[in-house]
């Protein structure tokens, strides 16, 4: 192994940590709902695709859903009703110039809408990539109209160029916070904020190197701070690491953050960042020595408790194809923030057997600390803005803007993880309990385009349910919810879907509903259905972190329904289990069926080839599902098979008159006494078979022969084998004097048809 490697390696091994050998990694969502069941509401317009920008306007009871060169206003509450569009499209010449600069004018010489913001007016802020020269606008909705204002903006720095290129934004109080490339290559990536005064990262690799930007979330940090320190923005996202120096490039998760009120520095970092820092992320999975990559983070924060006990939810895929892995992992703020505030920072230091190696600082940190907001402390020494920060502050960051330490997940492990399709997009919400506490609820959407409906107790995995939303498959490219709806809204290529938060009518036994571990869902006693515990106002059964069911009512018996079956046919008897987590197993006169190579359980049902009369009998489906307080067994399925042998039996009976394979013998029976019939009537027409009355005429013919014709007919003799007799009688003359008997026949067949046939048999009989 060559030395650089090799150290890249050893760094590296911090991150091979292992799960608890308790946690599945082949976590199975307890139960997998089709698209056709998922009650869910979708939206589409014909020739339009990438549905991939939403903003909520809950204020408006609409969904603002940015397209390829459209908007749309949906109603909030139901998705399927479109209340109004505005199209932007781009112009011909504006496709044309795209197009000659080498981009397909089919995908992306076009408009896709990348940013939908609300500002403080209660206006819209759009954005979109307008053929590769992105244009920003102002967008109103009033009388039921939505309105392109036609204010065109610059779009560079705050939209991307690239439709297919990840970006991040923000709006806080009217200023736009984006991460997007600057330029048409793509090759000048910025964090940049756009007004009152625009300020931007620099372009070094040591502040983002070839980078992939996911998202964006604003901090309220200043809220009662005793510091007097300012808000944040942070910004998730992956690059290139310059710290490890390997031959093949080795990308990092990262988060970096900068403070709100930032205006740059006097002389050094003149409308540059003097705030930014940025830190590895860690996600440690099983089976990985690289690490894993961000995808998308949600922010999720109680609004009864601090801003430092906010977390964020983020989601991490591997980097290669080695794995199949996907993990979500937890952070809290205020460990990000305090590796910020205090931690070390990493440095570039000259060695002979690399260009530049990266270490931790260790010298001596400027006062006012690099890369901090401007608090008490710093307004105490005269410094009111970043404009006043000393040269050798801003110097220190613009050369170090990379933290040594990196942060780690809670409890150093992701909350999930799962094998199977890759994540893509996350969603979290708080809901309290039937026992008090509060839970949090993580929607996962995957390239399959389903949605993972999963909850962490007590560092148990555990998925409730996955949806398919989309069919056919199709990565689910961004998500929201609506605290006033209680809907979720997923955005993908070809369309938007709309799902509610709780599924709880899914479940139509207290067993399955306790089962289920649902935060949202309990049992009613009292309506004896699975219902949101907020309809609730009698007594709950719900047990989400153990899955207890001990205290559910017995349910009610399963009318059992009759079977039939042929003696030495197939019994096939069929039995869903009602959850994924369940197995299920057969009865049969209250005793356990052991399957054999005559009968086969299978997945969904009870399969006895060659049946005899000895099967028949009372056969009983049961259900037996495994959770943290007990084993579980319910019926699903119960069946009286019967066996019919006898033809004489009234089901046999009824089977031959009435069954569709006696009836369809019957048509075929008919159809050949038809072709039958209608084949005599052609030969008796055609003269191939003589008619009874024409056969009697014929044999008083024969007998009313003079002797002599007699004589000579009995002196007919054959040369060859003799050949069947015509079908009216007519001898096939051949003789050893030709003349004569071609003479004789002549006679005898001129008696009663014409010589000429009789000549046409000759010459046959000749012939053969």
């Amino acid at each position: 192994m060559h030395p650089p490697l090799a150290l890249c390696v050893f760094w590296l091994l911090p991150l091979a940590l292992t799960l608890e050998e308790d946690s599945p990694l082949d976590c199975v969502p307890r139960k997998s709902v089709p698209s056709h069941t998922a009650n869910a509401h979708l939206f589409h317009e014909e020739g339009v695709f990438n549905y991939s920008t939403m903003l909520l306007r809950e204020d408006l009871d609409l969904l603002l859903l940015g397209a390829r060169e459209a908007v749309y206003a949906l109603d909030l509450k139901d998705i399927t009703k479109k209340l109004a569009s505005v199209k932007w499209e781009v112009t011909q010449q504006q496709r044309d110039e795209c197009r000659n600069k080498g981009k397909d004018p089919e995908t992306e010489c076009m408009n896709y809408i990348r940013i939908l913001h609300q500002t403080e007016d209660n206006r819209m802020y759009v954005c979109g990539t307008n053929a590769f020269d992105p244009e920003c606008d102002y967008m109103s909705y009033a009388d039921g109209k939505l309105t392109l204002e036609k204010k065109a903006e610059d779009g560079k720095g705050k939209c991307p160029f690239d439709p297919f290129q990840r970006y991040a934004s923000i709006m806080v109080e009217n200023n736009l916070f984006s991460a997007t490339s600057m330029n048409f290559l793509g090759s000048e990536p910025v964090l940049a904020r756009s007004s009152p005064v625009s300020i931007r990262t620099e372009f070094k690799s040591s502040w983002l190197h070839e980078p992939t930007f996911v998202s964006m979330a604003q901090m309220p940090e200043s809220d009662l701070s005793e510091e007097g320190d300012d808000d944040k923005v942070y910004l998730f996202f992956s690059e290139s690491a310059v710290e490890c120096d390997c031959y093949n490039k080795l990308v990092v998760s990262r988060v970096a953050r900068v403070c709100k009120g930032d205006l740059g520095g006097l002389r050094t970092l003149q409308k540059k960042w003097t705030s930014f820092l940025k830190a590895r992320m860690d996600c440690p999975v099983l089976e990985s020595q690289l690490p894993y990559i961000i995808q998308d983070t949600y922010r999720l924060c109680d609004p009864q408790q601090h801003w430092k006990d906010c977390l964020f939810y983020a989601i991490f895929t591997p980097q290669s194809d080695t794995s199949d892995l996907s993990a979500v992992c937890a952070y809290r703020v205020s460990d990000i923030s305090k590796v910020f505030a205090e931690g070390k920072y990493k440095t570039p230091v000259p060695v002979e057997t690399s260009f530049v190696k990266w270490v931790m600082y260790s010298g001596d940190v400027p006062v006012p600390r690099p890369g901090a907001c401007i608090d008490n402390e710093a307004r105490k020494a005269g410094i009111n803005q970043t404009l006043d920060l000393p040269d050798r502050t801003l110097q220190f960051i613009k050369d170090r803007p990379l933290m040594d330490q990196a942060i780690q997940p809670i409890g150093e492990k992701p909350v999930l993880v799962r094998r199977g399709a890759t994540f893509t997009r996350i969603i979290v919400n708080q809901v309290q309990a039937a026992d008090g506490e509060k839970y949090h609820v993580m929607f996962i959407g995957t390239e399959e385009g389903t949605m993972l409906k999963a909850v962490n107790y007590d560092d148990e995995m555990f998925i409730i349910e996955e949806v398919q939303l989309f069919q056919p498959p199709e990565p689910i490219k961004t998500l929201k919810f609506s605290h006033v709806t209680g809907q979720l809204y997923a955005g993908s290529d070809s369309g938007a879907a709309q799902i509610p938060l709780a599924s709880c009518w899914r479940s139509l036994s207290c067993m399955d509903c306790v089962l289920a571990r649902d935060p949202y869902c309990g049992w009613d006693k009292a309506d004896g259905k699975c219902v949101v515990l907020s309809d609730v106002k009698g007594e709950i059964i719900q047990s989400v972190k153990q899955g207890d069911a001990s205290l559910c009512p017995d349910a009610d018996p399963v009318k059992p329904m009759n079977r039939s079956f042929w003696h030495g046919g197939n019994l096939n008897l069929r039995c869903l289990p009602p959850s994924n987590l369940a197995k299920t197993s057969w009865e049969r006169a209250g005793r356990p069926l052991t399957p054999s190579a005559r009968i086969q359980v299978l997945q969904d049902g009870l399969l006895i080839l060659n049946a005899t009369e000895s099967d028949s009998g009372r056969y009983r489906c049961l259900s037996v599902e495994l959770s943290k307080a007990d084993q579980y067994t319910s019926t699903v399925a119960e069946y009286q098979a019967t066996a019919l042998s006898d033809p004489g039996d009234t089901g046999s009976t009824q089977a031959q008159t009435k069954g569709p394979s006696v009836a369809g013998l019957q048509v075929v029976v008919g159809l050949l006494v038809v072709s039958l019939l209608a084949l005599l009537a052609w030969n008796f027409y055609k003269g191939h078979l003589p008619l009874p009355w024409n056969c009697r005429k014929k044999n008083t013919e024969q007998s009313q022969e003079t002797p002599e014709q007699g004589g000579l007919n009995s002196r007919v003799t054959y040369q060859d084998a003799p050949g069947p007799v015509p079908a009216e009688g007519k001898p096939l003359v051949s003789g050893t004097n030709n003349g004569r008997n071609n003479h004789t026949g002549g006679e005898a067949a001129g008696e009663n048809e014409d010589p000429k046939d009789s000549l046409q048999y000759i010459d046959d009989e000749y012939e053969n």
